[in-house]
């Protein structure tokens, strides 16, 4: 998280998606992976296990009080209970941005991510610039994202690491009232469930 020799290196091009591709070349002709297993994973991360299970746990905390404040108190037993835990989600903390205080996540040491949630974390999550940055100047990397913090709001920014793992609990939408979870958890993205986004406004 977050070699061989450095002569492996140049046999590899350049290309972030390149390199990936050619390492799965090379350790499937020797043998030690299996690519229809690995299509398995992967699809798995991206389809079934993404970010609409954490989508839909944030609207059920938007439209039911009682379980918003047991994923806020204490959400494991629960998630356990839902079967939304698992590998990299063994322990979750769930933060609440609010009218004072909008949360961001990163792991500064290495990539930690709740993937039982949010499935595979997005390229950016992983890169040295976003890992420096969003803790030296959270207010700028957030209007990167085109995200502007008024002054008079507290920007927290929250360290994963492989003990814990933080999902952000964006703030409702207005013009949400009568929805059903299944429109709610349409709203939230992966980015609003990392702090680098915001939750989308309903469509008239």
């Amino acid at each position: 998280m977050p070699h061989d020799h450095d002569h492996s290196h140049s046999l590899l091009p350049p290309d972030p998606a390149l390199r990936v591709r050619a390492l799965e070349t090379i350790l499937t002709e020797k043998g030690l992976i299996d690519p229809a297993a690995l299509d398995e994973i992967i699809d798995t991360y991206q389809s079934r296990i993404g970010p609409q299970i954490g989508a839909e746990v944030v609207a059920r905390m938007w439209a039911d009080d009682a379980f918003r404040q047991e994923m806020l108190t204490d959400p494991m037993p629960r998630l356990q209970d839902m079967e939304m835990y698992g590998r990299q989600g063994e322990h979750m903390v769930f933060v609440e941005n609010t009218d004072a205080v909008h949360n961001v996540v990163v792991c500064t040491l290495c990539s930690c991510y709740p993937w039982p949630l949010l499935g595979i974390p997005p390229g950016w999550y992983k890169s040295d610039a976003y890992r420096a940055r969003v803790v030296r100047e959270p207010r700028a990397v957030l209007a990167d994202f085109g995200i502007v913090v008024p002054e008079d709001k507290k920007v927290r920014v929250w360290d994963s690491t492989a003990e814990i793992r933080y999902l952000v609990v964006p703030q409702r939408p207005e013009g949400t009232d009568g929805m059903n979870i299944e429109g709610l958890a349409e709203l939230v993205s992966r980015d609003s469930m990392i702090g680098t986004g915001l939750a989308k406004a309903p469509t008239a």
